[in-house]
């Protein structure tokens, strides 16, 4: 049965408690205790997934993280075959950049219109039908005759690969607690954070042995394996009592029933009665006492519509603007979102150049690329892991030195530790570049780029999902969008930034823009709350 957040459980709770303890009669009175309601994560449900068994969650997580892998794989996994592309389809040098910056950009917008379906037909019809979708583009990319069929199929392949970053940090957050999350966060970035490094050795490799085909023969592949994982292994997370755009949907189609059944009622009123017989006296249609009129007015109307519970959202109910709203509109949100595109973009950045510095400066495939590349990604994997770990831990300890209460903005405090960090390598790094410094120096470099700026972002992404209780799907989704946005930015502008400035200054900017990021953060710790808060109450007010 469809519920708006299922508040009659607390409700029936707090009225026995009340009615089994009684104040003896020369005790003062004292104001009654208010009725205490769960929000709406903690909502009963039945098969509560946060009550599943530890190896179940874990299946849940190691699937989600087997498809995550697709996205990192399909942006990365084809760079080093790109000449052989040009060759074999003659395609130009505009035309391979929009494989790859169409690719990233749409992999950032489409997760918004995933999550609403998400939120409406729940997880796993999304996972099936976006892998199915990934694997007709990889077929279809394998057998292209022209680049314009690539480029086309480039951006079907986005599509059906974006709606897992979309949903499985919301997925995650359907089967944890807020105190577990920044751990599994971790453990589950670090699948997408394989592709810049593991991808460019892989596709060498295929293209190498085989051809640059057999990089999309094995997408499909491995895209066939996660789809039959989740048709057999997956059991749906979402539970439409705990989603609030749901309950926003599902309000406003029982105001339109309800309205539709008053229109009714009020038109019933109006009967005409059928003109006399010949003979008869007809009898004033507006008098009551008339045998001809029925008493009972409501007798007269149409069948009764259709009880509450038998209300059912369809695809036409989708749409992802008021969500989206909703979650842009909080001031802690933009800015942490802001901040989260920032150093997704710089992430973009880093392995983009790199692997055309590698090659410029230090003369080196795109195999030897891929194993000094592996540097960066190993120092992400790391940052992902550890950071999420030191996040849990330093959320439970404030919530422990607060007496048991916590708010999504302690979840901020594990960043700082890395905010001096990450400015300071990333002007390493591009110096060490510029300045031809051996090849080791340059992977230490890397290593903590991708360390200190994923261990920033495994917090920052843990927090957007604790900071949108009910809606987490379509925050992290639009966490994608900036990302794709600022990725997309990203990877336009490195080149010339590159080649007017050199590495040196290109990665000193990026100092200044990752100093403002950390500055946003920082921000959002302090007053996120209060306009969190505000902004809750708002919405609250608009519901009543």
């Amino acid at each position: 049965m469809a519920t708006v957040e299922g508040q009659d459980a607390s409700v029936a709770v707090t009225l026995e408690s009340a009615g089994k303890s009684a104040p003896a009669p020369d005790a003062r009175p004292k104001e009654p205790a208010a009725i205490s309601k769960p929000d709406i994560e903690h909502v009963f449900v039945e098969n509560d997934p946060r009550k599943w068994s530890r190896a179940r969650k874990m299946i849940v997580l190691c699937i989600i993280s087997g498809a995550s892998l697709i996205a990192g794989l399909g942006s990365n996994i084809y760079n080093p075959s790109i000449h052989d592309i040009e060759v074999d389809l003659n395609a130009n040098n505009s035309e391979i950049s929009l494989t790859l910056s169409l690719f990233i950009l749409l992999q950032g917008v489409v997760p918004l219109l995933w999550s609403s379906i998400s939120e409406i037909k729940g997880r796993k019809v999304v996972y099936v039908t976006s892998i199915a979708l990934y694997m007709i583009g990889c077929i279809c990319v394998a057998t292209a005759k022209n680049i314009g069929v690539v480029i086309g199929m480039r951006c079907l392949q986005a599509l059906g690969s974006s709606a897992v970053m979309a949903i499985g940090a919301a997925t995650l957050a359907d089967i944890y607690e807020p105190h577990e999350r920044g751990t599994m966060m971790g453990v589950y970035y670090t699948a997408p954070l394989l592709g810049p490094s593991v991808g460019s050795i892989l596709g060498g490799g295929l293209t190498q042995g085989f051809n640059w085909r057999a990089s999309f023969w094995f997408l499909t592949i491995w895209g066939g394996i996660i789809l039959i994982a989740f048709i057999s292994f997956f059991s749906d997370t979402f539970r439409r009592e705990r989603s609030l755009t749901y309950q926003n949907v599902l309000r406003r189609r029982m105001r339109e029933r309800e309205a539709a059944t008053l229109s009714s009622k009020r038109s019933s009123q109006v009967t005409v009665v059928p003109p006399a017989e010949k003979g008869e006296k007809q009898a004033p249609a507006n008098n009551p006492d008339s045998p001809d009129v029925a008493p009972d007015l409501e007798a007269q109307t149409a069948p009764p519509a259709p009880a509450m519970k038998e209300i059912k959202l369809s695809f036409l109910d989708i749409n992802p603007l008021p969500p989206i709203a909703l979650v842009m509109r909080r001031g802690n949100n933009a800015a942490i979102l802001v901040a989260s595109g920032f150093i997704f973009g710089f992430g973009y950045c880093i392995s983009y150049t790199c692997s055309r510095n590698l090659t410029s400066i230090y003369g080196y495939d795109a195999l030897k690329i891929g194993l000094v590349l592996l540097s960066y990604g190993a120092g992400s994997m790391c940052g992902s892991i550890l950071g999420g770990r030191w996040s849990d831990w330093v959320f439970r300890s404030l919530k422990n030195k607060h007496g048991g209460n916590s708010h999504a903005e302690m979840r901020l405090e594990s960043t700082k530790i890395m905010m001096v960090v990450l400015p300071l390598v990333s002007v390493a790094y591009g110096w060490l570049v510029q300045k031809h410094v051996h090849i080791a120096a340059v992977c230490v470099a890397l290593f903590f780029c991708g360390f200190s700026s994923i261990w920033i972002y495994s917090s920052t992404l843990a927090y957007i999902v604790d900071a949108n209780v009910g809606r987490s799907s379509t925050a992290v989704a639009c966490n994608s969008m900036f990302r794709g946005i600022f990725a997309f930015v990203a990877t336009e502008v490195a080149v010339p930034l590159d080649n007017a400035i050199g590495e040196g200054g290109l990665y000193t900017l990026w100092a200044g823009l990752l100093v403002v990021t950390e500055a946003l953060i920082l921000l959002v710790w302090w007053k996120g709350g209060v306009w969190r808060e505000r902004a809750e109450a708002r919405e609250k007010a608009k519901h009543r």
